[in-house]
């Protein structure tokens, strides 16, 4: 099991870019998401770094429609290609007002894919996904294992191929991070599990 006094203390939120509430609710559902999960149980050992340092960009999506995501995500992907990294590491683009089906997800996921190869971004962008309901291929829908790729909204994230090679080449056990996630996750136990990703919920003004 984790033990909580040795995950990094909580920082504050990025700040907003607007003052839409849904916004706002949604960036601080995603730190606290990043901060207690994805760092806190050091689902990524990658994560901690770019996240204090202040290069993780976290974009809003207020698009309605699977389509209007899939632009959202392309316009980051070409704003993360423009910038330094030393500025923006990596994008996640999160989606509050759509593609809350788990197959409409993964269909966007990979029209995203589609297009950023057919634009000759192959070697520069990869696409990660996350998302409430995100079940492994093959795996029960039970499995805690699961956990590992679910978060408060959908997600598509955007990372720079160099960052992830040089990321898991000085890891010791790449190939170990995900049987090592399943094992921690297992060791908090169904009812932690459940009860902490409820409190990574978005909480939206009534």
């Amino acid at each position: 099991m984790s033990d909580p006094a040795s995950r990094p203390a909580p920082i504050s939120p990025p700040p907003p870019s607007s003052d839409d509430p849904v916004e706002i609710a949604v960036k601080d559902a995603l730190t606290r998401w990043i901060e207690g999960a994805v760092i806190g149980l050091r689902l990524c050992p990658f994560a901690a770094s770019p996240w204090n340092a202040g290069e993780v960009r976290l974009r809003v999506s207020r698009a309605t429609t699977p389509e209007d995501a899939v632009r959202d995500a392309l316009d980051e992907a070409l704003h993360l290609m423009e910038v330094s990294e030393d500025e923006v590491s990596t994008t996640l683009v999160a989606f509050p007002d759509t593609l809350a089906d788990f197959e409409t997800f993964l269909d966007a996921h990979e029209t995203l894919d589609h297009i950023l190869d057919q634009a000759g971004s192959s070697g520069i962008l990869q696409v990660a996904s996350f998302h409430p309901d995100f079940v492994f291929a093959d795996a029960d829908p039970a499995d805690l294992g699961n956990f590992t790729n679910r978060a408060p909204v959908p997600i598509l994230h955007l990372l720079r191929e160099t960052q992830v090679s040089a990321a898991v080449d000085s890891h010791p056990d790449p190939e170990a991070i995900p049987g090592d996630n399943v094992e921690r996750l297992e060791d908090l136990g169904r009812d932690q599990v459940l009860a902490l990703w409820h409190a990574f919920a978005v909480r939206r003004a009534p």
